[in-house]
């Protein structure tokens, strides 16, 4: 699948980043920008989000297919890819599947184990929208008060809303693949040797999403790992201590 891309910087090793689920990669413009004079910086919408095609295939496998397929189009070499997320077991995938590409794995407060299903009541309160009848995205933000209380994420799920070419309100996200599938975002990777890729695990030091229990299976999946912890910040690290992770990437780099 040939995936929608935004490019900031024109120069330098290129890196990768995949945001999470419900995410787009406009969500990572500003993390990009800090990077933008050393190194061409792709922000890929993954598939079935964003400006990529839609397809009722998603999962892992073929989420570090279009991963690959995009390297290649693109003619990347020893590119650095970051992953938060969602986007994280996509790379954690892609570097076990296809050994030898990426320099450097950054993956952003998710681990490689099972995670079970945790966005029941999102997913019902975007089904539940009713798109023909909202005026503007605060009649969608008063309606989805009943299924999200943090105006953050509300503001967040919602930029996946947008008039199409007919004016009406539709969803950049595909809602219905996304709901049928959520739990696949939640499965163990497929794995079917080590990872020998060097690889970082960069958590939220508020995030519950990578235990320390997790990091024995971690060693033995990707044995060149480090985790870094990023004090007063939860699962989207990124956003609540930007200029801390933007340190913590420049170190790695």
């Amino acid at each position: 699948m040939k995936l929608f891309a935004r490019t900031v910087g024109t120069t330098g090793t290129p890196i990768i980043i995949l945001h999470g689920i419900f995410g787009t990669s406009d969500n990572w413009l500003g993390i990009a920008k800090a990077f933008a004079e050393t190194n061409r910086v792709f922000l890929l919408d993954q598939r079935n989000h964003g400006q990529s095609p839609w397809s009722d295939e998603f999962d892992y496998q073929v989420m570090a297919a279009d991963l690959r397929e995009f390297i290649e189009d693109h003619h990347l070499e020893n590119p650095i890819i970051i992953g938060h997320s969602m986007g994280g077991k996509t790379v954690m995938q892609f570097g076990l599947n296809y050994p030898g590409i990426a320099q450097k794995i950054i993956v952003v407060d998710i681990a490689p184990k099972f995670y079970p299903v945790h966005h029941t009541s999102i997913l019902s309160g975007l089904n539940s929208v009713d798109l023909s009848a909202i005026q503007s995205r605060n009649d969608a933000n008063e309606h989805m008060k009943r299924f999200e209380e943090n105006e953050g994420v509300r503001q967040f799920l919602l930029k996946n809303l947008y008039r199409n070419s007919e004016g009406a309100f539709a969803w950049r996200i595909n809602l219905p693949v996304i709901t049928k599938n959520i739990d696949v975002v939640g499965h163990e990777l497929f794995i079917k040797n080590a990872c020998e890729t060097e690889t970082y695990f960069i958590k939220g030091a508020n995030s519950h999403y990578i235990q320390p229990e997790d990091e024995r299976y971690i060693a033995e999946i990707f044995p060149n790992f480090e985790l870094i912890e990023i004090p007063n910040a939860g699962h989207w690290v990124q956003a609540d201590q930007p200029e801390a992770f933007i340190q913590v990437l420049k170190e790695i780099l």
